[in-house]
């Protein structure tokens, strides 16, 4: 009973609580470096980089919005395959060649299943990647970076392959 008359549990039971989050603190931060992390790459860079060019990447956006027209241009989106086509033209409609492209493929979430793939074919006003097929079936990210005139723009489309008639294809092809 002494013990308890004498003051002493409440400098214990604070000393042992202050111990017990700290211990608590360390033991999250050790455990959260151990899981995977995965860099954002919504710019086809790190976060950092995109973070601290931000302005330049929206001042080239909006440089590349007011010379050309973007349009994703497939017809359909498959796993077995096929061809993913872009149309640039000038705001006028004129097909613009010599740009350059880069189209990355990636799976949300994830970078086990990420692709890139650069100098698409330009036939008919079309650039064209060939014969791009997804590795699983599912939700995919196709983001593609395109440089002309010292222009540069992302497009990102997001389709699944498991439906035929994807909604969010058809609302892409008429941007």
């Amino acid at each position: 009973m002494k013990f308890l008359e004498s003051g002493k549990q409440w400098p214990i039971g604070v000393a042992l609580a202050i111990l017990g989050v700290v211990g608590l603190g360390t033991w999250t931060i050790i455990e959260t470096g151990k899981a995977d992390m995965q860099e954002s790459d919504a710019y086809m860079t790190s976060y950092q980089d995109a973070d601290a060019n931000a302005n330049k990447l929206i001042k080239q956006r909006i440089a590349f919005d007011k010379a050309y027209r973007l349009k994703f241009a497939s017809d359909k989106i498959s796993q077995t395959g096929g061809d993913v086509k872009y149309t640039l033209t000038t705001k006028d409609g004129k097909a613009v060649s010599g740009a350059k492209m880069l189209l990355e493929i990636s799976r949300p979430e994830t970078e086990i299943y990420t692709k890139r793939f650069k100098n698409p074919k330009f036939k008919n006003g079309v650039y064209v990647f060939e014969n791009i097929a997804f590795p699983k079936a599912g939700v995919w990210n196709l983001l593609l970076k395109v440089d002309v005139d010292g222009k540069s723009r992302f497009y990102a489309i997001k389709t699944d392959t498991r439906i035929t008639n994807d909604k969010s294809i058809q609302e892409a092809s008429q941007y």
